[in-house]
């Protein structure tokens, strides 16, 4: 066993988060929880999601993991945010199971992205 806590993917998304920053003129929400500050903001038209960006405070999991969360959902359907699970991202990123709570942070900030998009219609 490793006693590295990251694994090669983990700090490849850390290390060049294309996604890291703001979404200028877009919907934003601001989540913290579990010692994890996360902010989303996005554009959308004809109900697809054109630009995705966060800004977080925690560790390199999390940073990783919205990373990838940010790169999965752009492009896609705006109502993909509301159903956006934790799941999707511990099934695809080696994240500690004693992390989850901070995952769940992830998932409560996109959903609330989601509410936002659909409250605005």
């Amino acid at each position: 066993m490793s006693a590295d806590p990251y694994s090669a993917r983990v700090r490849d998304l850390f290390a060049a988060p294309a996604h890291a920053g703001d979404a200028a003129g877009g919907e934003a929400v601001y989540v913290a929880d579990q010692d994890v500050r996360l902010r989303l903001t996005a554009t959308a038209a004809d109900g697809t999601i054109e630009v995705l960006r966060f800004r977080a405070w925690g560790c390199p999991h999390v940073i990783a993991a919205t990373e990838a969360a940010c790169a999965a959902l752009e492009g896609r359907p705006v109502t993909d945010l509301e159903n956006y699970t934790a799941a999707d991202v511990m099934q695809n990123l080696p994240v500690p199971v004693e992390k989850t709570g901070r995952i769940l942070v992830i998932e409560d900030a996109v959903r609330s992205l989601g509410q936002r998009f659909r409250d605005r219609t």
